[in-house]
């Protein structure tokens, strides 16, 4: 499926999105234009302040080699530098978005292995929420996941195969298992401590402790035909957090392509799970 950017551009402008979606190249990239103001690099270093005192913690080893690996806290980061490290750990790299894209072009850069990240930052007024997905979002939360091999493996048969899922009716399945592993994910390897992986958790001061240490948070083992069954919530705390054992079982699951066009042959236009009753 093909989009055409400039219609897309107009359809951006009129919804008042932030990024200026008017210089995408045809496959949505922008430069990164590195002349962030001494007010931005605040921000950045604000954010990255704030929730590391949590993620040291709270989140799982691998996110945390990735950010030691990458070198993420400083300042606000240099695509180019980044993506050059990332080359050499497991064949990705970052490209520059004004904000979110469409499915298909996300669906093609995933499968290169490219991630795309906005190029702005939410402004000091915006530290505890903003409605776009903005650079800390996306990379304080997703890129250090990238530097570990088998959760990249996975990132890129993701984008491999969505397309040809979401073509059986498996759109809004395809999305859930998305959001319960990429952005809201928990893990608990043999022996060791509940911890977050999600880029939804790694960049929320809030929602990072509800998820690990209140005992007002549902977990539920990673299964994922679940996961692809049960809804999600957009605009407040998950009602269900999917723990996995490994990044491993995440990988192997989704390489079953049989299986996931049987799951989603079994369940299309049926009524998703309550994720409160699981």
């Amino acid at each position: 499926m093909t989009i055409n950017v400039a219609d897309y551009a107009r359809e951006c402008a009129a919804q008042g999105l932030r990024g200026d979606y008017s210089v995408c190249r045809s496959d949505f990239t922008v430069e990164q234009s590195y002349n962030y103001t001494a007010d931005e690099q605040a921000v950045w270093r604000t954010l990255c302040d704030r929730q590391t005192k949590l993620t040291k913690k709270l989140a799982h080893r691998s996110y945390l080699d990735g950010v030691a690996t990458l070198g993420l806290l400083d300042k606000i980061p240099d695509f180019d530098v980044v993506s050059e490290k990332l080359r050499k750990l497991t064949g990705w790299e970052i490209v520059a978005v004004p904000g979110l894209i469409p499915a298909p072009a996300f669906f093609v850069h995933l499968a290169s292995r490219r991630f795309p990240v906005t190029n702005w930052l939410r402004t000091k007024q915006e530290l505890d929420y903003i409605v776009e997905p903005d650079m800390f979002h996306d990379f304080f939360g997703h890129v250090p996941a990238l530097t570990q091999p088998v959760f990249a493996d996975f990132m890129q048969m993701y984008g491999e195969k969505a397309e040809d899922l979401i073509a059986l009716g498996g759109d809004e399945m395809i999305s859930r298992l998305y959001w319960y592993t990429v952005e809201y994910g928990l893990i608990q390897e043999a022996g060791q401590p509940l911890k977050a992986f999600g880029a939804g958790l790694m960049s929320s001061f809030a929602e990072l402790q509800f998820a690990i240490e209140s005992k007002d948070a549902h977990h539920v083992p990673f299964d994922l035909e679940t996961v692809m069954r049960t809804s999600y919530e957009i605009d407040k705390f998950q009602r269900a957090y999917f723990v996995l054992p490994s990044f491993d079982v995440l990988r192997d699951g989704f390489q079953d392509v049989a299986e996931m066009a049987a799951i989603v042959g079994r369940h299309k236009g049926k009524p998703a799970l309550d994720p409160a009753k699981l």
